[in-house]
Order: C-alpha cells, then sequence, then structure tokens
C-alpha cells in the first residue's frame, strides 16, 4: 500500500459548505502531506476558498456538480434529486470506481447514509450499516456503534455491530484484541430485551479471535471506558450521543460562569488556567468529530453539520487512519472468521 490516501470531499456539505471543508482539509493535509484530495461541488463556489489555501489547491481537483443535497431534505427527497448528479452522490461515487479512498461529508445524514448503501453496497454478510463515533473516556477514547444509522437491531445484527466496532478499535487505536460490551439496562444477564440476551449468547459461544466480550455495560459506563467498544442499536445510541453532547455543554456553561461570578473567582482561574484548559481540550467536540458508516464496500465519513475547520479537519484525519490501518481488510477477515464459526454454533435461531 502507498503513502498516498485520496480523499473525496462533497465540498457544499454541512451548515456553511466549502469555506469550512476547504479550511478543514487544508489542516488536515499540513498534517498528512500525502494526502490528495477529489473536491465534489459547484466549481463557482469552490474555486474562490481554493485560491486562498496554494498547497491544498495544488493537491486537488475540482469536479463540477450543478446539484447540492440540502441539510434538510428527506433521503427519498434527496435520492430522486441529486442520485448521479448531486456533489454528495459523485464523492460516493468516487470511492465505488477507485478514483478515491474513502468520502467526508458534513451534508445530511440520512441523504449520505442512503447514497452509500446504494452506490457502495452493503458488505457480504451484513444486514445493516452502523455509524461508529469515537467517544471520550476517562482511560481515553471507546468505539460506540450505532449512533443513528438505522432504528432497532436482532441478535445477529448487534454481532455484526460487534465484529465492526472490534474491527475498527483495532485499526484506531493498535489493540490486538478489543474488549466489547452490549449496552443494557444491568449487568446481569437476566436483564434487557430479548434481542440483547441474545447477541450476548452468541458473542460468548463464537469466542471470536478479534474482540473479547465483556458482557453488559450501562450507560454510565460510557464515560468510564469500562470496554474498548460498545455496542447497541441506533434509537438508543443516537439519544445516548445527544445526551452527552449536550451534557458536555451544559458542563462548560457552568464551569464559565463559575468563573465569572465574582472577582476571586476570575483571579482563580488565572491561576488554575492550565487546568481548565487541558479540560476544554477534554471535552471539545471538534477532537472527535466524524463518525465512520460501517458495513459498506467502501469507507464513508460523516462530519457534524456544524463543525469548524478544525473538526472538518478530524473527520478527515479519521478517514486518513482507517485507510491507512486497512479498516475493510480487518472487517472482512473478521467475517470469515464469523461465518465459520457461527455455521458450527447454529447461530441463525437468534437472527429473527
Amino acid at each position: 500500500m502507498t503513502d498516498t490516501v485520496t480523499i473525496s470531499l462533497d465540498a457544499m456539505g454541512g451548515d456553511i459548505g466549502p469555506e469550512v471543508v476547504l479550511a478543514g482539509a487544508d489542516l488536515s493535509l499540513k498534517r498528512h502531506p500525502t494526502i490528495r484530495y477529489e473536491l465534489y461541488g459547484e466549481a463557482g463556489a469552490i474555486e474562490p476558498v481554493l485560491a486562498k489555501y496554494p498547497n491544498l489547491k495544488s493537491a486537488s481537483n475540482v469536479h463540477h456538480c450543478d446539484i447540492s443535497i440540502t441539510m434538510d431534505e428527506k433521503p427519498s427527497q434527496a435520492l430522486r434529486r441529486g442520485r448521479r448528479d448531486s456533489s454528495m452522490w459523485k464523492a460516493i461515487l468516487a470511492v465505488k470506481n477507485g478514483d478515491a479512498d474513502v468520502v467526508v461529508s458534513a451534508g445530511n445524514t440520512g441523504a449520505l447514509m442512503a447514497m452509500s448503501k446504494i452506490c457502495l453496497r452493503m458488505m457480504a454478510g451484513i444486514e445493516r450499516p452502523a455509524l461508529a463515533a469515537i467517544w471520550p473516556t476517562l482511560k481515553g477514547e471507546s468505539i460506540v456503534l450505532d449512533v443513528g444509522a438505522t432504528i432497532g437491531a436482532n441478535a445477529k445484527q448487534l454481532v455484526d455491530f460487534s465484529l465492526m466496532g472490534s474491527a475498527m478499535a483495532r485499526a484506531l487505536f493498535d489493540l490486538d484484541k478489543p474488549s466489547v460490551g452490549l449496552l443494557n439496562i444491568g449487568v446481569e444477564e437476566v436483564k434487557g430485551l430479548d434481542e440483547i440476551k441474545d447477541a450476548g449468547t452468541l458473542l460468548r459461544q463464537l469466542s471470536l479471535p478479534g474482540l473479547s466480550y465483556s458482557g453488559f455495560v450501562e450507560g454510565d459506563d460510557l464515560g468510564r471506558g469500562t470496554v474498548d467498544v460498545v455496542v447497541t442499536e441506533g434509537f438508543t445510541g443516537n439519544i445516548a450521543l445527544k445526551s452527552a453532547e449536550g451534557t458536555a455543554r451544559q458542563i462548560a456553561e457552568y464551569l464559565r460562569a463559575a468563573m465569572n461570578r465574582t472577582l476571586l473567582a476570575r483571579i482563580g482561574y488565572v491561576f488554575a488556567k492550565q487546568a481548565f484548559d487541558r479540560l476544554r481540550q477534554k471535552m471539545d467536540p471538534r477532537k472527535s468529530n466524524g463518525g465512520v458508516f460501517l458495513g459498506l464496500n467502501g469507507v464513508a465519513i460523516k462530519s457534524h453539520g456544524g463543525t469548524d475547520a478544525e473538526g472538518f479537519a478530524a473527520a478527515i484525519d479519521l478517514g486518513y487512519d482507517m485507510i491507512h490501518n486497512n479498516l475493510i481488510g480487518k472487517i472482512s477477515s473478521d467475517l470469515e472468521i464469523y461465518e465459520k464459526s457461527s455455521a458450527n454454533t447454529g447461530d441463525a435461531d437468534f437472527a429473527s
């Protein structure tokens, strides 16, 4: 594998568009000088911004697209209007055609998921995709999935998510055998929905070499970093993600208000500034911006629509790491092992 990673960008995606996308691309290029970009969008909007970044311009090709997917379009509407002609579709198509290694977009999540599924197709053996997020913890970082790609999941699909999440953890965190937990209302085996209990039974029976199943985990284990990978279905995962983001903003506002309440508090802040800066960096959502759609025949990264340049650069960095560490190859290898193991355990009984 060469050092060069080609990244296709939906330059029109997000709340702001090319200004943030290109500024973020330039930041990531400084960190990874071997990146090459394929930029998709309205040339008239891209080229004036691109002119501000000479190094980025020399590393990029611009592909004009007449159609941009808006943030409020339903996936079905986006497909009818933008399939084959939009900047989002063409950026994804570049991965399918081998013109890019990974696609990154800050655009409409539902549209990106729908277009990626149709264009890239699902990997053999995977029934549903999952959106995986990097989650800050007391011990460092973990992977949480699904955080919103699909609603609901049966036991087989939860096992699929476990396989894909552990492959991502190995690719991103350089772990040989990541620990995996199923998010539940309690750690006791008798608690929770049947789908979760059946998935736990399957994971114990399979004893897969690429992951270490740790049993059930609860909501407070997300921040503790109890396991390397937390698995749930998209409805619960998205609520957990939004709750954590809201709590982080709430704490930041509490601290800001407390530090400005009195003269003594402001003086104390001066002496404790380094500690507060470290806390701010740890809680900064830009550092973990970017979710990976897992289960597709290609790497697709979703950035937050309202992120800034640093946040979008973090999403590009994530895509770069996923390619350099062969995410798709790791998932494919795990699926082959899983298929062989499941044939011996008769897990089809749990798939409904």
